[in-house]
């Protein structure tokens, strides 16, 4: 057995270890990169924070982040003493008029995707193109028009006019119809046709096959739209601003406006303590539909 074990090759080998130089030019500056980024992205997270839980109105004379702590902005602003920051009330619109628009949007989406994907049709690619062509325009360059169209409704339609929470979601479904169908076009193109040919032949129509088989399978375009859809519709200033003038009628963008439009007195402490509130629902939405946005993002672009 000694002369066996003699003669065997050795398989250990030198390894020489890297100096910290070398490693940090191979692979240590992926390490330093990405925490640099990561300090970057927290940084305004951390400084908002700080900002809601700071007493003091003036945020001016601090230097550092979590100076003083304290809940009094969050408990001043949802119990609303003096009677002219109703948040509860801007929070239930906002959320209303979110859900609402979200799920009115990625149904009138689909079924125009649906349509642009397994139709054929006369003026289906210019249909397509015109999406396109949408796209890039500002939404700004229509306000004009949607303030006057809205005023001539509400004359006939008081509902759907000027000031109504309806009329708001009616506009926002508008405008998310373009680039929210374009999305699910290249998903749906994702989906073979193989599928809906077997349901052809047994006997089931556009509709059935679109409502128990299609929109099973694109079930992540649809969360990723929604998703898209709710943080626009909540984070949207220009379009609430224009439409409604209630006090009780307004969203969280234009409510936690008022909080600073005075000059003098300008409430940064308490508008942080709502921004930090507002964003508690994008949070808990991304969060339940995290493992379909990944694949709802990047599965649209394999097939156009």
């Amino acid at each position: 057995m000694a002369d066996i074990s003699a003669k065997m090759p050795n398989f250990k080998t030198n390894v020489r270890r890297r100096g910290p130089l070398k490693w940090l030019f191979t692979t240590g500056w992926r390490h330093v990169l990405g925490l640099a980024i990561c300090v970057y992205a927290i940084f305004p997270i951390l400084y908002i924070l700080s900002t809601s839980l700071y007493p003091n109105n003036d945020i001016n004379n601090t230097t550092a982040l979590f100076a003083d702590v304290s809940w009094a902005n969050y408990d001043a602003l949802l119990a609303n003493a003096d009677g002219n920051r109703p948040f509860l009330t801007w929070y239930v619109n906002t959320v209303v008029i979110g859900v609402l628009t979200s799920i009115g949007s990625v149904f009138l989406s689909a079924l125009a995707a649906y349509a642009f994907s397994r139709l054929r049709f006369k003026g289906r690619r210019g249909g397509l193109m015109s999406l396109i062509l949408m796209q890039m325009f500002p939404s700004i360059l229509g306000l004009v028009a949607i303030f006057s169209l809205m005023s001539d409704i509400g004359q006939v339609f008081p509902q759907l006019g000027l000031n109504s929470q309806l009329g708001l979601v009616m506009v926002y479904m508008g405008g998310a119809l373009g680039g929210g169908t374009y999305l699910m076009y290249g998903f749906f193109n994702t989906v073979p046709k193989e599928i809906d040919e077997a349901a052809k032949i047994d006997g089931a129509s556009h509709a059935r096959i679109f409502f128990t088989i299609t929109l099973r399978l694109v079930a992540p375009v649809l969360a990723v739209q929604m998703l898209l859809s709710y943080i626009g519709v909540t984070s949207d200033y220009v379009l609430a601003s224009i439409l409604l003038s209630d006090p009780e009628k307004l969203t969280l963008a234009t409510g936690l406006q008022t909080l600073i439009n005075d000059p003098y007195s300008k409430d940064w402490s308490m508008f942080t303590a709502g921004a930090i509130l507002s964003a508690l629902p994008t949070v808990v939405i991304f969060l339940v539909l995290q493992r379909y946005i990944t694949s709802g993002l990047t599965a649209g672009a394999t097939k156009g």
